[in-house]
């Protein structure tokens, strides 16, 4: 698993614009932001669609970016598509018509059930418009975080995994990946799965696939990836729905991670990230594992400043996370580990900022591997602190009440 962050690949999984998370409210990776800005899954659910229909991170869904101004020739070109489209809508459009044409030849879709889905689909403005809003100050992490971190979120995260308990394990026994953090991940995308989506997933990617010039690349080729997992998981491609960047399900997969990285968790047959929590749970810990999650490696720990390293490192941190370096350079630097049974690590690590409110208090961590192995998922530093800060809470109130 959502805000308007040039995701990254996330997904980077779900896709690397600025995307929002299902329910974080701000501007997802696909999403990063929290992979998309969803409605509540009542609406989602009226047309969610049957067990084989599969959903993409990478999500897109709550990713805070730099600041972004959409260009104006891009508006411009893009209004006078949404124009045409309009008039005329796909189905008569030369592009689009020589998308379904590349696509057949490409693939063994045939073009001409291509083009019918594609007359099918409608241009969304308000998705255009939600793409174009300017991020003018990326969030600060006691704002960032606060909507992921209340007692109702938590408290529903503590039943997911009760429910979820015999998947959860076998997913950290198989991947690595303990419960916490895939429950997390699922928490901050879509509420556990209530905000999954009311889009269209079709007429989100057409939208952007074929009125959003600086990202149509990007848009089409998860186009394609849609009508390919729809054959994929024999469902038709005009049903599902999902975030305003197209990312699907309980933890808002794009289509392409879908393909990739969706696994049929519970043996009956599709990989169903809609409705099936077992085959999310499984998906999000393959996701991680196949991007070098560490098994039994931390994400975080406190920094620990000596002498002048404030200043010193300070000066090293670009949008709030520095470079990563060995953990003795860090030393050498007056950076250390505030616990000491805080694990040692060969690997390089960062520095990560965390604002601690409006008086300017921050804290420093230690940024280990897995660490950005969740910025894989979502590219924000913030979205990557909050899953994390999101799971620590849910493992401790878990274990208190087992």
């Amino acid at each position: 698993m959502f805000v308007k962050l040039l995701l990254t690949g996330c997904l980077a999984l779900c896709f690397p614009l600025v995307i929002m998370s299902a329910t974080a409210g701000e501007p997802s990776a696909a999403a990063t932001a929290s992979g998309s800005s969803t409605n509540a899954a009542t609406k989602a659910a009226s047309a969610k669609p049957k067990a084989g229909a599969k959903a993409a991170p990478d999500k897109a869904p709550a990713k805070p970016a730099t600041k972004h101004a959409a260009k104006p020739a891009a508006k411009s070109t893009t209004k006078s598509a949404a124009k045409t489209t309009a008039v005329i809508g796909y189905g008569a459009r030369d592009d689009v018509r020589a998308f379904a044409a590349e696509l057949a030849r490409d693939t063994d879709l045939p073009q001409r059930d291509v083009e019918r889905w594609l007359a099918a689909a409608k241009f969304q403005p308000k998705i255009v418009e939600l793409m174009d809003r300017p991020l003018l100050e990326p969030p600060k992490w006691y704002a960032y975080s606060a909507s992921f971190l209340t007692p109702a979120r938590i408290d529903a995260g503590v039943r997911f995994w009760r429910d979820n308990a015999a998947a959860l394990a076998r997913a950290e026994a198989i991947y690595g990946v303990p419960p916490e953090i895939v429950v997390a991940i699922i928490g901050v995308e879509t509420f556990y799965g209530r905000n999954t989506g009311s889009h269209r997933v079709i007429d989100a990617l057409a939208t952007l696939a074929f009125d959003y010039p600086r990202r149509a690349a990007f848009f089409r080729g998860e186009l394609k990836e849609y009508l390919l997992l729809a054959r994929d998981q024999d469902f038709s491609p005009l049903v599902p729905r999902g975030s305003y960047a197209g990312a699907m399900g309980l933890p808002q997969f794009m289509p392409g991670s879908y393909r990739r990285f969706a696994v049929d968790f519970d043996g009956d047959g599709h990989a169903d990230l809609w409705r099936n929590p077992t085959d999310a749970i499984g998906s999000v810990a393959n996701y991680l594992a196949r991007h070098d999650w560490q098994r039994g490696a931390p994400v975080l720990a406190r920094a620990a400043l000596g002498g002048d390293a404030a200043s010193a490192v300070l000066r090293r941190l670009d949008g709030g996370i520095s470079e990563r370096r060995p953990l003795a350079a860090w030393q050498a630097d007056g950076v250390d580990l505030r616990d000491a049974t805080s694990a040692a690590t060969s690997e390089p690590v960062g520095i990560l900022l965390l604002e601690g409110g409006a008086d300017g208090s921050t804290s420093l961590w230690i940024a280990y591997p897995n660490f950005y192995v969740i910025t894989r998922y979502n590219k924000s530093r913030l979205y990557a602190a909050a899953v994390w800060a999101l799971g620590e809470r849910l493992r401790t109130q878990y274990l208190a009440t087992r």
